[in-house]
């Protein structure tokens, strides 16, 4: 399949659907490039799903480089990765290298940013340095614990009004696309009509430009939390478990492996090494 540009997402508004998923490995890069998907997010997500912390505060640059260049190694499609917490919000001079980081050392194609109003003088310093930034409003998992946890967002006047603001600010300041988490499905549909560029969607209904899911939660191999939003294309944890746990039967009972699975020896044994005993 023939890579996005940044015109080519952003053509994408109004018209097919932006298919985005989350890698952070190489193996499975290579398996959603032949997929089809359009765009590989390399997310902070990775925190829960692969390093066993329990939130995205916790991961750092040199984590998110790593995984970067592991997708990047596996995967020709256009990849966008997070900036982890702490790696933007200090100063617009730390935002601007800690992006040239993911460029320079991982390939990336693009980086993604949590955050409204606030988050806009980085975006714009990013974007004049030559860089790509994606957006992400509603919840933000960096920054959970201010907004009272993993919860929907904008479902009142006053904070509606403020999502739709910040979704105006960040596409004026630069962004080629924008992430909507947990935020319903109406406002959602407003945002994504009162925008030039495209919205992906997250637990923010049908009427978004593309939508992104966690690959591991849609194959159900992260079973510890699955968010209502989730919809489970495959329950592969039971089958994991399942497959592990006949593996782990077969060796200690010694069935396995059996002649099939083993490598003849062509010379004779007791010649070669002189007769036992």
């Amino acid at each position: 399949m023939k890579k996005l540009t940044i015109p080519d997402i952003i053509k994408r508004k109004g018209g097919e659907k932006l298919t985005v998923l989350t890698a952070y490995d190489a193996s499975f890069a290579r398996l959603l490039d032949a997929a089809g998907i359009d765009i590989l997010l390399v997310g902070d997500s990775l925190g829960n799903v692969l390093l066993g912390y329990e939130s995205t505060v916790p991961v750092t640059m040199e984590e998110m480089l790593h995984h970067a260049r592991a997708v990047r190694r596996g995967s020709s499609a256009f990849v966008v990765a997070d900036m982890p917490f702490l790696s933007y919000q200090i100063s617009v001079e730390d935002a601007v290298r800690n992006a040239g980081r993911f460029y320079k050392e991982a390939g990336s194609d693009a980086v993604k940013l949590e955050g409204g109003a606030e988050v806009c003088d980085a975006v714009r310093a990013i974007v004049r340095a030559g860089m790509a930034v994606m957006g992400h409003i509603g919840l933000t998992p960096q920054t959970a614990a201010n907004l009272g946890g993993y919860k929907v967002q904008g479902k009142d006047a006053d904070s509606a009004r403020r999502l739709l603001a910040d979704a105006k600010a960040l596409a004026e300041a630069g962004v080629f696309a924008l992430v909507m988490e947990c935020i319903p499905d109406k406002l959602a549909e407003v945002i994504t009509a009162s925008i030039a560029v495209p919205t992906i969607g997250i637990g923010a209904g049908p009427a978004c430009d593309g939508q992104v899911l966690v690959t591991h939660d849609l194959l159900g191999m992260f079973d510890k939390f699955v968010p209502r939003f989730v919809k489970g294309y495959a329950s592969l944890a039971p089958q994991i478990k399942d497959a592990v746990s006949a593996f782990r039967d077969e060796v200690r009972s010694g069935s396995y492996p059996d002649a099939e699975h083993s490598f003849a020896m062509q010379l004779d044994v007791d010649k070669l090494f002189g007769e036992k005993g």
